[in-house]
């Protein structure tokens, strides 16, 4: 487990997947906005209740929201996104509870530049338990190790290993703030590839990811990526895909290039969403390029059946 910061040790908070949440409270008054500051207040009324619920009079709070099944897992992320989205749906609504990691202000007291100690104190003796993100502050390696275990079997993303000494940083976290999330990778096939545009015009670029159906045989789309490429990745998959083109004379007359599904490319991600935008029901969260696989054939891919189960679809 990575630390970051100071020797008497770092808080581990639990990574939830689920959308980031600032909440500014004055008297009665409670504004709920996205990481872009986008004033969602209207949609989220169950997060207006329980900040009015706590005792501070004039706050600002950093946290996120998730929505839950009956079990206490995380439901996936597109069931708690769907509840910030401006369109509406006949669907049942999940309910959306909020969990705060830091607290900004309280009551006339700014807390930006206070170390990450003092923060946590004031947000203990605001925020009740079943509200916090948990965490735990410890400089044992095991301890850490062991809660980041017990947040992934809990169904969450991993964790965030805080320095007990830095300021609050709205921007980039640096070494202050390091995200720690299992690697997952996956063999897939490549299916079509897209030209490139401004710096990467003229090579082919964003490939199509395809995966095994089990039960049919078929290869179905899970998604495409662009991430992880070099200059020299595009120059090899250029003339490699323009040799795999299925009409290799039109082939500068598409933006899509369809290919013989022959070429083996090892993909990480974090993680799966269901999607019905693709036929196996599954699309790649944050895929990019390990490596080009020339030691494995289109049999040896993973299945869609073996992703489910890797990732509990």
């Amino acid at each position: 487990m990575a630390k970051a910061g100071a020797s008497d040790g770092v808080a581990v908070d639990r990574k939830l997947d689920g959308i980031r949440l600032q909440v500014h409270r004055r008297g009665d008054d409670v504004v709920v906005a996205t990481r872009s500051l986008d004033d969602i207040t209207e949609r989220l009324p169950e997060v207006v209740a329980a900040v009015r619920s706590l005792p501070g009079r004039d706050l600002v709070l950093d946290g996120e929201g998730l929505a839950l099944d009956e079990d206490g897992r995380p439901r996936p992320f597109q069931e708690t996104a769907s509840r910030t989205a401006q369109t509406t749906s006949a669907r049942p609504r999940v309910a959306v509870t909020p969990y705060f990691f830091d607290v900004l202000h309280l009551d006339g007291r700014d807390l930006l530049d206070a170390p990450l100690t003092e923060r946590l104190a004031v947000l203990d003796a605001l925020v009740p338990e079943e509200l916090r993100v948990p965490r735990v502050v410890t400089a044992d390696p095991a301890e850490a190790e062991a809660f980041a275990a017990a947040t992934l079997e809990a169904g969450h993303e991993g964790v965030v290993v805080k320095s007990l000494s830095a300021p609050y940083d709205a921007g980039r976290r640096g070494a202050a703030w390091v995200k720690v999330k299992p690697v997952h990778t996956l063999d897939l096939v490549v299916l079509a590839v897209e030209w490139g545009s401004g710096r990467r015009e003229g090579w082919l670029s964003n490939i199509h990811l395809g995966a095994r159906d089990a039960a049919t045989g078929e290869l179905v789309m899970l998604g495409k990526t662009f991430k992880g490429m070099t200059d020299e990745t595009l120059a090899w998959q250029t003339e490699r895909f323009t040799g795999l083109a299925l009409d290799p004379a039109g082939i500068r007359d598409s933006y899509v290039v369809r290919v013989r599904p022959e070429q083996v490319v090892e993909i990480a991600l974090d993680g799966v969403q269901r999607s019905s935008r693709y036929p196996g029901g599954l699309a790649l969260r944050f895929a990019r390029v390990v490596r080009y696989r020339d030691d494995k054939s289109v049999t040896d891919i993973d299945s869609v059946q073996q992703i489910r189960e890797m990732f509990g679809h």
